[in-house]
């Protein structure tokens, strides 16, 4: 890959918790089976501000989470703040001009600079591959919104910190928070019965391979919340510690990468099993990938442009490896995959 050329293209192109228990079924009401999707309660008043429209569990090809649309790397702007998120970036739920919310992560964020740029990148690649990820979006988030919501801050050792104004990465929330029900957790009955459980978490497995996603698969499940009984769909969220976090190097190992419910991997009977995706991979593009990495600001990656070329380049180098690297999970002490003999 000409490392100028795809320079030069990625440069193009970018310009300047409600709380969900009272309606759980009853075995998520045990104490500590409700995860939630890093949410913290908001307000009764924040909550009603949200929206009463009530929108189907997105499809994995729908503007949620599927089709991939690099192309349009315009900021949206962010008209209100939500509620404030759990996770190591602490990042917020925001309402936009486009009337979709959104989880954000702002530059400035307690874990790396680079968690922005991995989390577009990375949520490209999988659209590309039709995994079912949040869309992304990259957000514009005045200082006036920030000054007039005390929540948008950051808890450091050292005191409070205000998170930094401008373009921001943020994924699509699925559907309307007050209608949504949401949890990274289901007991195994339910998982089970997620919609294409199997290929989401098949794919998945290809993906961070590839990616070398250094955090374990983080995954959310939701549906409609006032239809009992309705199908719970996946998404596959956080895709910050892809490229091992800020580092971008690939420090592969046969354990890492794995879904820790290992049920999701039953139907696993061979190579074969991890299929579209493995060939969706390998037939890959290289423009492909430049085209995944344009429009990301070079500010997103610590002033230092050249290593995140190199980076999407390494991609390209990899998406051959993928296979051997599956077959090596096989053959680990984890055994993570019962039935390929």
């Amino acid at each position: 890959m000409d490392g100028g050329r795809i320079a030069a293209k990625m440069r193009r192109g970018h310009g300047p918790a409600v709380s969900f228990v009272s309606w759980l079924p009853a075995e998520f009401r045990v104490a500590g089976m409700f995860l939630g999707w890093y949410f913290i309660p908001c307000s009764m008043a924040a909550r009603n501000k949200i929206g009463a429209d009530s929108r189907p569990a997105p499809d994995a090809r729908d503007g949620h989470c599927g089709a991939l649309a690099v192309a349009d790397s315009s900021p949206i702007r962010a008209m209100e703040f939500v509620c404030k998120m759990r996770g190591a970036s602490q990042p917020s739920l925001l309402r936009c001009e486009d009337g979709e919310n959104y989880v954000v992560k702002f530059r400035n964020n307690p874990q790396h600079v680079r968690i922005l740029a991995n989390e577009m990148l990375a949520s490209r690649l999988a659209l590309l591959l039709g995994l079912p990820v949040p869309g992304p979006a990259f957000i514009d988030v005045s200082p006036d919104l920030i000054a007039g919501n005390p929540m948008l801050q950051f808890e450091l050792g050292r005191g409070r910190e205000a998170c930094l104004p401008g373009v921001q990465f943020g994924s699509k929330f699925p559907g309307s928070p007050a209608h949504t029900l949401v949890v990274d957790f289901l007991p195994d009955r339910l998982l089970r019965r997620v919609t294409s459980v199997d290929k989401v978490f098949v794919g998945a497995l290809v993906f961070d391979k590839w990616t070398c996603n250094c955090d374990g698969r983080q995954a959310i499940f939701f549906r409609t919340a006032d239809q009992e009984g309705s199908a719970w769909s996946a998404a596959l969220i956080d895709q910050g510690f892809c490229f091992n976090d800020g580092e971008w190097n690939f420090p592969d190992s046969p354990i890492r990468s794995l879904y820790p419910r290992r049920l999701v991997y039953e139907k696993v009977r061979g190579l074969s099993s991890f299929e579209p995706y493995l060939s969706r991979l390998e037939n890959l593009d290289a423009s492909e990938l430049e085209e995944c990495g344009r429009g990301i600001p070079e500010e997103w990656c610590g002033g230092e442009w050249e290593l995140f070329v190199r980076l999407v380049e390494r991609l390209d180098e990899r998406r051959r490896r993928v296979r051997q690297a599956l077959i090596d999970a096989k053959n680990s002490s984890l055994a993570p995959f019962p039935n390929w003999k």
